[in-house]
């Protein structure tokens, strides 16, 4: 311990522990400054630890775990294959071994003669001489003797040792030795349980203080799985309690009413070239009932890639501006409809020009690159760019009925007359405080409608959008065909390379999709061996099809770049764009029928579903290749898993099953950690959190009567994290 301090669960780790600066750095990027914060970190998994080996009984084959010092070490490079290699000489007293980290020379520079260290690897053998091959290692403060410890000693060789997620500066080792001082001080023990005693006793959950201990130093196997399923009950309850306490909130406001006569929702709907689907129907009749009263609506769409959700949009945003606010019968109510980048924000505004097309509703376009208005005043049919003074001006006066944009609408100085209904595009790209600053852009709260095309499995969908009524379009337009999806070895590229040329004969185009934008730095001894859109362009042009036009697009372009490529590919003067990820959201080039993804292992399968998602957008039969050289057995049952998947749905389903629900959504700004997302492929667990959340809002919406809930639940909602 540093200094005699008093010691509580909010004392820093400062007052406790000498610290470096850097160790301080390293901590608070792993949100840890106190005591509580230290022992809420939970251990990512564990190890069975055993008797450790000595080097002198060690034999070819063997997987050895070795506390030792290290001898020596040196950087070289293969004799015939100049492979990078970094090499260490470690020593135990009963003998020394080589360690050789193969690619990876780097290691070997953070390693210092006569340092501590753990190295676990499995034994090899060349030319007569035993070695480590790109062994794990763990630097050591010193060599550990077989003194009791709450983790267990050398003699206890079934004890669990925990590993702990690490960043640069703090080693899993140096968070469990301070872990266990707080624990052998009790400070676990003052931590107050959010969860009531009744919770508790009904589910079969350890109190907080003693899964602090099983977590962290589990004697037993199953010690550690009751405390990590209290955890995640935990994460799961607050997150509910969270989202239903803002939902709450919400409902106590007044919302603008906008109801819609059957006749006038006709009359619109005939704008569309082309008939509404049931699953649409369905959808747009949840909605307008929604928001033909003053209860404010929280409602999310959830469809897949083509099932229309734009059209119900522009339903529901008819209804808000043919309405007038109670106090000017001569006004309209307005529209905001946020987008997460300026390409889908203007394909957005161009549907809208169409869908709108001679009504004389004004409407806006308002992003990082600038503001457009319709109508014109020289032109009642088209468009002109504006001052951004002037789009504010004529926002806040009620000119603009319809505003269309990205987070440039939710900054400060942008304010509207009568806000009527928010929208917001492909929800999980904005964070809950994000959407929050656009519901407080009116004197009434607005109606809110959420909009995604990310897969998402229900218990995920429950419990991050645990405040938000569900609805799903889980019906494709008539003609749409499912997208022919294969995946295709090294040596099948170029009979692909053969039928996409036969494709753009007759008149179609290609996406090729790439991981990275440009080559890696060959001096960086982890670059990504990835290919690039710059470097597969080029060679594309050069080797295979040199008489077809061929574009890039990706994120580090300026946005009039990206708009000047995606108008060419759209106007067909470009026959292949090769792009990053992108293109994932909201591109819409009907008559691009084919799609090259490079490395798809590379991929999450929520994202490959999106891309392949751009090619199904016309009733032409659409091809997916996904090119992959990995021999990785999950990673070839992942991209089976897309493949065989019919949509969206299924395939949340399926990846959930296989990566678990962070990988699939990519959601990891939703604040729920892994032991959390682990949770998510629990629906027992999760319809039991959401139903005692909803029972403890019920009665206590302000959770005045759980003091200790409610000062995790306001945590929660501050730093948008569970921890």
């Amino acid at each position: 311990m540093k200094r005699a301090v008093e010691i509580s669960p909010d004392t820093p780790l400062s007052d406790l522990f000498a610290i470096r600066p850097d160790q301080k750095k390293a901590l608070s990027r792993l949100r840890i400054v106190t005591a509580r914060d230290l022992l809420l970190y939970l251990p990512a998994r564990y190890e069975m630890r055993g008797r450790e080996s000595a080097i002198s009984g060690l034999s070819k084959g063997d997987t050895a775990t070795i506390y030792g010092r290290v001898a020596s070490v040196k950087t070289s490079r293969g004799f015939r294959t100049r492979i990078p290699m970094g090499e260490a000489q470690i020593e135990d007293g009963s003998g020394s071994i080589k360690a050789v980290w193969f690619h990876q020379p780097y290691i070997a520079k953070t390693l210092h003669p006569g340092s501590a260290v753990k190295v676990s690897g499995t034994i090899q053998e060349r030319k007569g001489e035993l070695y480590l091959a790109n062994p794990r290692i763990e630097p050591l403060a010193d060599i550990p003797d077989s003194s009791s410890s709450l983790f267990g000693t050398i003699d206890q060789p079934e004890a669990m040792l925990p590993i702990y997620p690490e960043t640069q500066g703090v080693s899993s080792l140096w968070l469990r030795h301070h872990i266990e001082t707080l624990i052998k001080k009790g400070i676990h023990e003052q931590i107050a349980d959010p969860i009531p005693e009744e919770i508790l006793k009904r589910y079969h959950l350890p109190s907080l203080s003693t899964a602090l201990v099983w977590v962290h130093a589990p004697q037993k196997e199953p010690d550690a799985t009751a405390a990590r399923k209290r955890f995640a009950f935990e994460e799961i309850f607050v997150i509910q309690l969270a989202r239903m306490r803002d939902r709450a909130l919400y409902n106590s406001r007044q919302a603008f009413s906008a109801p819609i006569t059957p006749e006038a929702l006709a009359t619109f709907t005939k704008r569309f070239p082309f008939p509404l689907t049931r699953a649409q129907s369905r959808v747009i009749d949840e909605a307008l009932t929604d928001i033909a009263t003053e209860r404010p609506m929280a409602r999310l769409i959830e469809g897949d890639v083509g099932s229309g959700k734009t059209a119900v949009a522009a339903i529901a945003t008819y209804a808000a501006i043919s309405c007038a606010p109670p106090d000017n019968r001569f006004a309209r109510l307005q529209v905001a409809y946020m987008a997460p980048t300026e390409i889908l924000a203007r394909q957005h505004f161009e549907s809208f020009l169409e869908y709108f097309h001679g009504t004389g509703i004004g409407i806006g376009l308002i992003t990082g690159s600038g503001c457009v208005k319709f109508p014109s005043k020289v032109d009642p049919s088209g468009t002109t760019p504006i001052s951004r003074t002037q789009f504010l001006r004529f926002l806040k006066d009620g000119e603009l009925s319809i505003v269309i944009g990205t987070h440039a609408l939710i900054e400060k100085t942008v304010a509207f007359r009568h806000l009527a209904l928010a929208i917001v595009d492909e929800q999980h790209r904005f964070g809950t405080m994000q959407r929050a600053k656009l519901l407080r852009k009116g004197e009434r709260v607005p109606h809110l409608l959420s909009m995604t095309a990310t897969p998402i499995p229900r218990t995920l969908a429950l419990t991050i959008y645990g405040d938000l009524d569900l609805s799903v379009i889980d019906e494709l337009p008539p003609g749409r065909l499912p997208v022919a999806t294969r995946i295709i070895l090294p040596s099948e590229r170029k009979g692909v390379y053969e039928t996409v040329r036969g494709e753009l004969a007759a008149g179609r185009q290609a996406y090729v999709i790439c991981p990275r934008i440009d080559e890696p730095d060959p001096t960086k001894a982890l670059a990504l061996n990835a290919t690039s859109v710059t470097e597969e362009a080029k060679r594309l042009k050069k080797d295979v099809f040199p008489h077809y036009e061929i574009g890039i697009l990706h994120g580090k372009l300026l946005p009039k770049e990206k708009e000047a490529v995606m108008e060419k590919f759209s106007r067909g003067d470009i026959h292949i764009l090769v792009a990053t990820s992108v293109v994932e959201v909201g591109v819409n080039v009907p008559n691009a029928t084919m799609m090259v993804i490079e490395g798809a292992e590379r991929f999450g399968l929520a994202q490959l579903h999106q891309l392949r998602g751009r090619i199904a957008r016309s009733t032409h039969q659409a091809h997916c290749f996904l090119f992959t050289d990995t021999k990785s057995a999950s990673s070839l049952t992942r991209l089976k898993a897309i493949v065989g998947a019919k949509n969206g749905f299924e395939l949340a389903e399926k990846d959930l099953m296989i990566r678990g629900a962070g990988e699939l959504s990519g959601m990891r700004q939703s604040g729920i950690s892994d032991i959390g997302m682990e949770a998510i492929r629990n629906l027992k667990l999760v319809e039991a959190a959401r139903a005692e959340a909803r029972a403890i809002i019920a009665n206590d919406p302000e959770l005045s009567g759980v003091p200790h809930l409610k000062a995790r639940v306001d945590h929660t909602n501050k730093t948008g994290h569970f921890e």
